[in-house]
């Protein structure tokens, strides 16, 4: 027994002589343990943060772009609306200079025909009085 509780002893100090080499690599283990927690922790924070950066700024963009389309659109209309008035407009102006070459063209027939119509007429006054007068000098 006497033997025995040497080794035990000297069991018991190397274990001693060790705790101080085992608690060292127990709290480097924990450090380092509890340092790459808080980087995992940081970079799914960060990853969580871009996330939510890249949603707002998505949403900011499709906003942005509807904003954009309506405006667009609104301009498209007014424009189309404009270009409509002026075209009336033009139609306007050329159907009226249509309708007063009409009216000059009209009065330009209106006396040709009545000039023909009274030279028909003192031709057919002049062959009348011509039979007339032949007739007349038939009976004389």
């Amino acid at each position: 027994m006497r033997l025995t509780v040497p080794e035990e002893v000297r069991a018991a100090e190397e274990v001693l002589g060790q705790k101080d080499q085992i608690l060292n690599m127990a709290q480097t283990d924990a450090r380092r343990t509890k340092s790459m927690a808080e980087d995992e922790l940081r970079d799914r924070l960060n990853h969580s943060e871009l996330v939510t950066q890249a949603e707002s700024k998505a949403q900011q963009t499709v906003k942005d772009a509807e904003e954009r389309a309506t405006r667009i659109l609104q301009q498209s209309e007014a424009e189309s609306v404009s270009r409509r008035t002026d075209a009336d407009a033009y139609a306007l102006r050329s159907l009226r200079g249509l309708e007063s070459e009409l009216a000059t063209i009209v009065g330009s027939v209106r006396k040709g025909i009545e000039v023909l119509a009274g030279q028909a007429s003192a031709n057919l006054n002049a062959q009348y009085f011509q039979e007339e007068e032949s007739r007349a000098e038939m009976i004389r």
